[in-house]
C-alpha cells in the first residue's frame, strides 16, 4: 500500500523580511533625493516670480502716491507708501497705498527698497522725480537667483548675479 507523502512546506511567516523593508526604505530615499533640488527650483522660480509682481504693485502705488500727492512727486520709501488705515487719513508721510508684508520691505524671500531717488526743491518742498524700486533675494541660490530692478517708467531689468546691477529687460 502507498501511503501518500505528506511534503511540509515551511510557512512563510506574515509581513516584510528585513532584507525587503531595507530595499524598499533605499528606494524612498533615491527618489526623495532626486526630488528635492526640483522642489527647491520651483520655490525659487515662484519666489521671483512673486518678486516681479511686487514690483509691479509698488510701481502702481507710486502713481497713485503721484497722482495723490503732485508736490510731493514719488515716494523715496515704502513706508510713505505703506501705513495704518486706523491712524487716521492717509498723509505723504503713511499714504496707505501699500499694504501686508510689501510695507515692511521683504516678501517671499526678498529684499524689497525705494533707491534712486532724484529729487527737486519746489518752494521749500522736496518733490521726488525720479525712482529705483529694487528686490534682491535674502540668499542667493536659495531663495532666488536673480536681482530685480524698476525705474519710474515701469521697466523691469535683472541681474542674473542676484544683486542691484539690473542691465537686462525682463521679457
Amino acid at each position: 500500500m502507498n501511503t501518500p507523502q505528506v511534503k511540509h512546506r515551511r510557512q512563510r511567516p506574515n509581513g516584510f523580511t528585513l532584507m525587503e523593508l531595507l530595499i524598499v526604505i533605499s528606494i524612498m530615499l533615491i527618489l526623495m533625493l532626486l526630488a528635492i533640488p526640483n522642489f527647491n527650483k520651483m520655490k525659487m522660480s515662484v519666489n521671483e516670480k512673486s518678486a516681479i509682481n511686487s514690483l509691479q504693485v509698488i510701481y502702481k502705488d507710486q502713481i497713485s502716491y503721484q497722482n495723490d500727492y503732485p508736490a510731493n512727486g514719488f515716494a523715496s520709501t515704502l513706508d510713505q507708501l505703506g501705513g495704518d488705515p486706523k491712524s487716521g487719513n492717509p498723509t505723504p508721510q503713511s499714504a496707505q497705498l501699500l499694504s501686508g508684508t510689501l510695507q515692511n520691505g521683504v516678501k517671499d524671500g526678498y529684499q524689497f527698497a525705494i533707491t534712486n531717488v532724484t529729487k527737486v526743491t519746489v518752494g521749500n518742498t522736496d518733490q521726488i522725480t525720479s525712482f529705483q524700486v529694487t528686490a534682491v533675494p535674502l540668499a542667493v541660490g536659495k531663495t532666488g537667483n536673480r536681482g530685480y530692478c524698476e525705474d519710474n517708467q515701469g521697466q523691469i531689468k535683472y541681474d542674473p548675479q542676484g544683486g542691484t546691477n539690473c542691465t537686462q529687460a525682463v521679457q
